[in-house]
């Protein structure tokens, strides 16, 4: 049972930014909450979301990636 290094390398990249916006989207979302009255409210809670989304999706793919590597799949 041999690991793709490539592959697995691929994966480590990919949950490297996932970390990233699991940091990311949390402050962007407490800072538009914390200025409701402001008027771009809106735009930055919708970044936010989209950030937030963004994680959980990539969190899945690299989870992917790396099982791919690491069972030659």
């Amino acid at each position: 049972m041999n690991t793709n290094k490539e592959i697995l390398f691929k994966g480590v990249k990919i949950m490297g930014g996932t970390l990233f916006l699991l940091i990311l989207a949390p402050l962007i979302l407490n800072s538009s909450f914390k200025n409701q009255d402001h008027p771009l409210f809106i735009p930055v809670f919708g970044v936010g979301i989209i950030c937030l989304f963004a994680a959980i999706y990539f969190g899945f793919k690299g989870i992917r990636t790396l099982m791919k590597a690491l069972f030659n799949d």
